[in-house]
């Protein structure tokens, strides 16, 4: 592995930031160099957010991100924008209960229900986003192995860890 690039966006209030701190964060204790940037509208919660997370063994020359390896869909503007990005052996995560694909990546498209399984097991929408971690926990095929995400995931969301250990989970398993 040299860079792996992965695309975080949706809007505010669905945990596009912490991902993206919990991915990277998962990164430095595995032993990579990580990158996060984070981009948002002014509005706190609804408006546009985006999160950019870099993992290499090697130096990383720029945050930025160009192309991604991987881009996790939170809403279908997020879509929209950034779907033409992705490389050509990337991978398009989406969530089907906010993005309808209106094409088929060259790479893959791989739908996770995230939402709605965080309401079927929560009762609410709050622990979608770490169906998604533990889903491109999986998706990176051991780059990040799943005790050291789940050491990152309790760092930085140590409220409600119960939850948010077995929404891992079940995105992991999916």
């Amino acid at each position: 592995m040299t860079r792996t690039e992965i695309l975080i966006s949706g809007f505010g209030g669905q945990g596009v930031i912490r991902i993206g701190q919990t991915l990277g964060l998962a990164g430095v204790l595995s032993g990579l160099n990580a990158t996060m940037l984070k981009s948002h509208g002014t509005e706190t919660r609804g408006g546009y957010v985006r999160a950019q997370v870099v993992l290499s063994d090697d130096t990383i020359d720029s945050p930025v991100i160009d192309h991604p390896t991987y881009f996790i869909a939170m809403s279908k503007a997020a879509y929209r924008r950034f779907y033409g990005t992705v490389t050509d052996e990337g991978t398009v995560l989406y969530d089907p209960a906010y993005v309808q694909p209106e094409e088929t990546h060259n790479g893959k498209n791989i739908p996770l229900p995230a939402r709605d399984l965080s309401v079927e097991n929560f009762g609410k929408e709050l622990f979608a986003n770490m169906v998604i971690f533990g889903r491109i926990i999986k998706l990176l095929d051991g780059l990040i192995l799943p005790d050291t995400a789940k050491e990152a995931l309790k760092k930085t969301i140590p409220r409600a860890l119960d939850e948010n250990l077995k929404a891992f989970s079940l995105g992991f398993e999916e």
